[in-house]
């Protein structure tokens, strides 16, 4: 399996970004360019990859309710970059261990998805990853992260789970992807990096 994800990731964080797994809204013109979006506030998340009894999962965390920004809503371990962190890997490790108490020993980088930005203002560089079933997720700040799931991957690589929503904003009609399973909806910045990592595969699940 880990060859396999290998084989089709980035050695490398890029930013070109991957504009695949989102929609514009046709009010907008263009998007933002490479320079413009070069100048968003840096982030990283961590797509940790479970194989538990034989068949990989997916690990996401539902933050909490009174958060200001996207409470309640689904998202991969973590946040901006701080001036310490070296790369876009030890900016999700570092998160990941304040969010989940993942212990970075217990995780293999096996490459990295193309930038995604936000209308948030955030590039947000997905780190892809293998994590030993040894790991038992720890909610370390409850008033940050309400739940910790997963989901088997072969749902995430399955083009047809992704289905086409919208929302206003700024007096935009902005459409978005959505993945529903098993009562949680994974919408948003995080089903866009997810539906890019589908097709990152030919989209033919696993």
């Amino acid at each position: 399996m880990e060859n396999y994800l290998r084989s089709a990731l980035l050695d490398a964080p890029t930013r070109s970004p991957d504009l695949s797994g989102r929609q514009l809204p046709p009010e907008l013109a263009s998007f933002p360019d490479n320079t413009e979006i070069a100048h968003l506030r840096s982030a990283a998340v961590l797509l940790p990859i479970i194989c538990r009894r034989g068949e990989p999962t997916l690990l996401l965390t539902r933050r909490a309710e009174g958060l200001r920004q996207h409470g309640g809503q689904i998202s991969f371990p973590g946040g901006a970059s701080d001036a310490n962190d070296t790369d876009a890997a030890a900016t999700a490790l570092r998160e990941s261990r304040e969010e989940i108490d993942l212990d970075p020993a217990l995780v293999t980088v096996l490459g990295y998805l193309q930038e995604y930005p936000t209308v948030t203002g955030y590039r947000i560089t997905p780190v892809v990853a293998s994590v030993s079933d040894r790991f038992k997720p720890r909610i370390v700040s409850p008033a940050e992260v309400a739940e910790v799931f997963e989901i088997p991957l072969s749902v995430a690589l399955l083009p047809e789970n992704y289905r086409e929503e919208t929302y206003e904003r700024d007096g935009m009609i902005v459409p978005y992807f959505a993945l529903i399973h098993e009562g949680h909806r994974i919408w948003g910045a995080t089903a866009g990096i997810l539906r890019n990592f589908c097709f990152r595969f030919g989209g033919n699940g696993v």
